[in-house]
Formats: C-alpha cells, sequence, structure tokens
C-alpha cells in the first residue's frame, strides 16, 4: 500500500469500521508511522469528514457521532451490473484476489439503501455460474432480483411466462436457483401448474409475484447440474455443425461443454457440433472466437453471421459530421 491517496481512503474505511483505534493501531494497519497517520487525518478533515481524536485509556480516532457516508447513488440496474460483476469475477477465476473482490463487494453492499442491499445479498446466495458463461441478452432486472430473493427465502411466487410461441400462461414456482450460462439467464425449480421441476429462461418472464407458502429445496438439486440436463433433452431447430481451425484445448477452454460437442480433426482443427434455438446467439459465439472458422451447415448460419458482420460494420463507421 505505498499511494498516500490508498492510505487516506483506506483510513476513512477503517474508522468507518472500527470506532476508537489508536494512532499506533491505524499506523500499523497502515503500514507507516503515526506522524503520518496524523497527516491523513487532518487530509480528512480538510475534505469535510468530521475525525475526532480522543485522549486517554478510551481514546483513538473515530468519525463524529451520527455522521454517516452518504449512500451510494447507484440505480437498481447499476448496482446490479456491478455486483454481477464482481460475483463473475469472483466464481470464474477472473479476479486478481479473492479478498480484493470480496472486500470490494462488501463495501458497496454496506453503503448501498436497505431496498437494494437485501435484493442483491439474495442474488449472491442464489446465483450460479456455468464455466462457459459468455454476455448475452439480460432480463429485467426487477424479475431477476425478485426470482433470487425468492430463491434465497424459499418462498413461492406467481410468474408471468410467454413462450417461443407468443403463449402467457401464469405459473407458481418455488425457485430452487438461478444460473447464468451461454449469454442467458435461468431459473429452475418446481412448476405447480406442471407438477414437475422445470426450467425458464428469465428472459421469457414478464411477472412475478410473492405467494405467502415456503418450500423445501431437494437435497440432491444441482442447479448448474440440472440446467445441462434440461438443454441436453430440449429441442432445437437448428443443427450446426462448423470446422474451427484452432487447437482442441485452448477452444474447450472457451466453449461450455453443456452447449457443444469438440472433436479433434486428423487434419488438424476441431470439428464443432451444437444446437441452436437462435443462430444469432451461436453467430455472436463464434465471432468471439480467435481463430477462423468454416460453416459446413446450416446456411442460414451464413446468413447470421453476415447480418452480425454488417452491423459491426456499421458501428466502426465514423457518425456524419453534422449528428
Amino acid at each position: 500500500m505505498s499511494h498516500p491517496l490508498t492510505r487516506v481512503l483506506t483510513l476513512l474505511e477503517l474508522l468507518q469500521s472500527h470506532a476508537g483505534l489508536t494512532g499506533t493501531e491505524l499506523a500499523a494497519r497502515l503500514d507507516t508511522d503515526v506522524r503520518t497517520v496524523r497527516r491523513y487525518v487532518a487530509h480528512l478533515r480538510e475534505l469535510g469528514i468530521p475525525v475526532e481524536a480522543g485522549r486517554g485509556r478510551h481514546g483513538g480516532y473515530r468519525l463524529a457521532r451520527g455522521y454517516r457516508m452518504p449512500p451510494l447513488m447507484l440505480t437498481g440496474d447499476e448496482a446490479l451490473a456491478v455486483v454481477l460483476g464482481l460475483l463473475a469475477a469472483e466464481r470464474l477465476g477472473m479476479g486478481t484476489t479473492v479478498p480484493a473482490g470480496a472486500g470490494a463487494r462488501a463495501k458497496i453492499e454496506r453503503v448501498l439503501p436497505l431496498a437494494l442491499r437485501e435484493p442483491l445479498a439474495a442474488m449472491r446466495e442464489s446465483l450460479s455460474f456455468t464455466a462457459g458463461a459468455v454476455s448475452g441478452q439480460a432480463p429485467e432486472s426487477g424479475v431477476l432480483l425478485a426470482l433470487a430473493q425468492a430463491c434465497a427465502a424459499r418462498t413461492t411466487v406467481g410468474i408471468g411466462h410467454r413462450s417461443w410461441r407468443q403463449e402467457e400462461t401464469v405459473r407458481e414456482l418455488d425457485a430452487y436457483g438461478v444460473v447464468f450460462h451461454t449469454g442467458r439467464w435461468y431459473v429452475l425449480g418446481y412448476d405447480h401448474l406442471r407438477e414437475a421441476r422445470r426450467t425458464f429462461r428469465i428472459d421469457r418472464v414478464i411477472a412475478v409475484t410473492p405467494r405467502p407458502r415456503g418450500f423445501t429445496v431437494p437435497e440432491d438439486f444441482d442447479p448448474v447440474a440440472q440446467l445441462a440436463a434440461t438443454l441436453a433433452e430440449a429441442p432445437y431447430r437448428w443443427q450446426v455443425e462448423v470446422t474451427v481451425h484452432g487447437p482442441l484445448d485452448e477452444i474447450a477452454r472457451l466453449l461450455p461443454g453443456t452447449a457443444v460437442t469438440l472433436t479433434a480433426l486428423p487434419s488438424g482443427g476441431v470439428l464443432l457440433r451444437a444446437r441452436a434455438e437462435c443462430l444469432d446467439g451461436t453467430a455472436r459465439l463464434l465471432a468471439s472466437l480467435e481463430w477462423p472458422f468454416t460453416v459446413h451447415h446450416p446456411d442460414e448460419l451464413r446468413c447470421a453471421l453476415r447480418d452480425l458482420a454488417a452491423r459491426l460494420t456499421a458501428a466502426a463507421e465514423p457518425p456524419p459530421e453534422n449528428s
């Protein structure tokens, strides 16, 4: 911790969390000396933060009684984006260190308003990621948070669901868990309408209503395994075959095994087989790879790739001079 600003901010964090630390204790935690601690305290006072210094046995530095840092000004969508990013980094191994990510998340959650803090804590408890999670279509944040709260609280909810045929139904769901997989969000649980476990895409859930009834999650329930089994059995419109001209082990690290099968070819490269409900997502997945690829079928995938290329080309053009 070598930068003075870093130490000043850390001092403020310590004063908010531990009232009455002495100069010696603060110096030890900041890896500096008592004289420098006094200088940092003076910096905080110059910024209008009321730091008091007590004398005697029970002395030490503390923030003035009743003083609180103002709530972090984030909208619900902004707070959800930040917390999900930290959770993804932590659980998918993308962070620097676990304590750093956990500490950042704790600081953000502590200063959030209560109306946001509880739903986001529920999201942390109920959310799972698959190893091949990639960015994709996001559901409405209020729906996502409501389902996460239902998972954490073990309370049944009523959901309005719109199928891919645009047919709407109202169901009662015991929501067991939420999973993010290959760009989509899913909620898994017991569907009282069908009297069986079901998986729903959250972007197709149009409303969530609490019900005054609790439930118990089966001991053998694994949300990621359940989703993989569901997707393996689901009917898909498209059967995709593509040769990716790259090394098998590196391609396998980037693509989720629950979504594709990869076979090394004797002539080099990897044969990718997948099933897809929508080819736009497959086009984005292929475009995210660093290796060239050859589409074998369906021909409609080539059209989806051309459409994606056209959108990217348009986005790369400079804006008109008078815009």
